[in-house]
């Protein structure tokens, strides 16, 4: 009996091989590295891009904070989106600091937010080069609420520095109402369990006070400066 012919469909024109993607990825870090380092000392504000009616509290903090931190001589880095993002961008920019956005393409992503400098706005496709470039030029990060890719960008600094694959800096959530459950089940399971220590929870601070922020980050970076990190 015949057996039937084995085709092989043409290679897809639109597909890249693996090996193709490395030169793709070197580009997207050769473009951070190159932009970065001349924005100077910064704290990266994260939280939700989801849009809301109308300005809520967090809103509010975000861009009241993002003004302390440029009054202290930081620029403000976020991933350059709509909401809690573009309220500390705007912040930044009237505070009249620098207002850097590491924008992420996505497929319904928004336009990259009106209050970012021009000259420090970059676009990833990759996530991963782009948390490299958070880790490695913040000085500190400050948490607002906000779902799964602000939560993706707290925990990887926590680990990191528990790790000490970077160098130590200040992790500030702000949110009380929000972020308590969560901490409260850190508190009681993960650190009761002993799966982390007490001083790998210490690393968290919690505060909706603006000024305990920005005056924390001046602080500890007048006391262990730094301009970059791994």
């Amino acid at each position: 009996m015949d057996l039937p012919e084995l085709t092989v469909p043409p290679p897809n024109p639109m597909q890249v091989p693996d090996s193709w993607r490395i030169f793709r990825i070197m580009a997207e870090f050769v473009d951070g590295f190159e932009m970065l380092p001349s924005l100077g000392p910064s704290v990266a504000i994260f939280g939700s891009t989801n849009p809301h009616p109308k300005e809520t509290k967090y809103h509010r903090l975000a861009k009241e904070i993002g003004k302390k931190i440029v009054a202290k001589g930081f620029g403000i880095i976020t991933g350059g989106g709509p909401g809690i993002m573009e309220c500390a961008n705007k912040g930044a920019q009237e505070g009249g600091g620098k207002s850097c956005g590491l924008c992420i393409n996505l497929p319904l992503q928004q336009k990259p937010n009106p209050h970012i400098d021009a000259k420090y706005e970059i676009n990833f496709r990759y996530f991963f080069v782009r948390k490299v470039m958070f880790t490695r030029y913040a000085q500190a990060f400050v948490i607002l609420p906000g779902g799964y890719g602000t939560m993706d960008e707290f925990f990887e600094a926590l680990t990191l520095i528990q790790t000490k694959k970077i160098k130590h800096f200040p992790i500030y959530l702000v949110g009380h109402d929000y972020w308590k459950g969560l901490l409260d089940w850190i508190r009681s399971t993960v650190l009761a369990q002993g799966n982390i220590s007490k001083e790998d929870f210490e690393l968290i601070r919690i505060t909706d006070d603006p000024d305990e922020i920005a005056n924390g980050i001046d602080m500890h970076y007048r006391q262990a400066p730094t301009s970059e990190n791994y």
